[in-house]
């Protein structure tokens, strides 16, 4: 994710802002769960340094999705921004992955920045209708906005909620600095997707602290988060997310995604383990944590 990232950090402040004033009021909303669901991964899945380190010696191309799967139980689903997948690669994508692993597939450009979600309908269709064919291990689809969308376009953007399948869980990640002052038009907007139950993206990047609004509107966080290769900084991060999630699942949060973007692959699991240790020293759950594998067994697919 190169979005807001900065060749010097040096003087950037990474504490967390407060919670929006609406936060506690939509957490409020829903019935603490007895057991909340986490969900923690990556952006790819093909990621070759892993071979031999995260994935067995000797994994093929094919395979990779399946040892991914075996690491992290979801996955930040980046290809599907590029292309409306086949009814063949969903069987794939489905069926390589056990049992509580679920994708998060972006929504096709051609729907958020070339149409600008004019006239969208029909890839809307084709799009929903191909993820839906994940089943259960379709977890949550998010639209992410232009940097240049705007509340000037809020119509747009609600007349295309309005029409979205509500049957697919969505998420809007915002970027133009507008939607994170207050407007009544912003009001609106983060109104009717608290109506909807339409979760916000929360981008934690150097270069734009702006888009880190802390402001849910459903009972499930969905957290982008982009580190700058396991400095002390990261840590530190790190561990506020984990007090500020610990804070919002006491408050009735169902559900958390939080995927890690580094620039070199290989800080990305160090990192979630950091993530999964502080996580689990205030909650009390257990989680999935990835394991550097030794070797490859051949036959161990099938």
């Amino acid at each position: 994710m190169d979005f807001g990232r900065l060749p010097d950090i040096s003087n950037v402040d990474f504490r967390l802002p407060q919670d929006h004033q609406q936060t506690a009021h939509v957490l409020a909303l829903s019935e603490r769960p007895t057991k909340p669901s986490i969900y923690l991964g990556c952006p790819t899945w093909t990621n070759k340094p892993w071979v031999g380190t995260y994935y067995p010696a000797g994994a093929q191309d094919a395979q990779l999705l399946y040892w991914y799967s075996r690491q992290f139980n979801t996955l930040e689903m980046n290809t599907t921004h590029y292309r409306i997948p086949d009814a063949s690669a969903i069987n794939r994508w489905r069926q390589a992955v056990p049992p509580g692993f679920v994708f998060c597939p972006k929504l096709p450009q051609i729907i958020s920045h070339d149409q600008l979600l004019q006239n969208a309908g029909e890839p809307t269709k084709l799009f929903c209708d191909a993820v839906l064919g994940l089943g259960e291990t379709l977890g949550m689809v998010f639209l992410q906005l232009p940097p240049f969308f705007g509340p000037d376009d809020w119509p747009v953007l609600e007349n295309y909620l309005q029409h979205f399948p509500k049957e697919v869980p969505l998420a809007v990640e915002f970027r133009h600095e507008n939607w994170f002052k207050d407007s009544e038009i912003v009001d609106e907007a983060f109104q009717m997707l608290t109506e909807r139950q339409i979760a916000t993206v929360l981008t934690d990047v150097a270069g734009r602290r702006d888009v880190l609004h802390m402001r849910l509107t459903s009972s499930v966080a969905m957290i982008r988060f982009n580190g700058h290769g396991l400095v002390p900084s990261d840590f530190s991060r790190l561990e506020a997310w984990a007090e500020r999630l610990h804070q919002w699942l006491e408050q009735g949060l169902h559900t958390v995604y939080f995927f890690m973007h580094q620039k070199d692959i290989m800080h990305a699991p160090p990192a979630i383990e950091h993530l999964i240790d502080q996580l689990e020293s205030r909650t009390g759950l257990h989680l999935q944590r990835p394991q550097k594998v030794q070797q490859y067994v051949q036959g161990q697919l099938f």
